[in-house]
């Protein structure tokens, strides 16, 4: 089994029809939903300054979902290799979109601010300097072309 590689799928389906298809640009909804084998089907639109349903997930935060996600799992596992004991971990991320005058747009940046409980208060300064190396690791940050950045505290737990 070769574990070098890993493949994953979704499919998406566009629920946004309103009858009239694209006829116009405000005549169709960008609602849809994406799905996964043996997952809760996910509810996405596009974000409300765009036509979106504010009640749906949309692609910039699902993007910045999976920078915060991917940050996490990445942190917990250098923290084992190094020996912390993380006992909480919370993180309130913010990310950064430029709209450009062509119709573009793209994230400029982003921030992740984790709050890291550890066992070990003697730790926090390599538990802070962690991140640093689960950022290098993390398959999401790799794979943008923007900064993602960290504002994270490291607090007893």
């Amino acid at each position: 089994m070769d574990l070098s590689q890993h493949h994953y799928s979704v499919s998406l389906h566009w629920t946004g029809n309103r009858g009239e298809g694209t006829a116009s640009y405000r005549g169709y909804g960008r609602d849809h939903v994406v799905r996964a084998a043996g997952l809760p089907d996910l509810a996405g639109t596009a974000d409300p300054t765009f036509h979106g349903d504010k009640d749906r997930w949309n692609p910039e935060q699902l993007l910045l979902t999976a920078l915060s996600q991917c940050h996490m799992l990445s942190y917990l596992h250098v923290a084992v290799k190094n020996g912390i004991v993380v006992t909480g971990y919370d993180d309130d991320a913010e990310g950064t979109l430029r709209l450009n005058r062509d119709g573009s747009g793209e994230f400029t940046s982003v921030t992740l601010r984790p709050r890291v409980a550890i066992a070990d208060p003697d730790q926090s300064e390599l538990a802070q300097r962690l991140h640093a190396d689960a950022n290098k690791v993390c398959f999401i940050a790799r794979s943008v072309n923007f900064p993602v950045l960290h504002e994270a505290v490291v607090v007893p737990g």
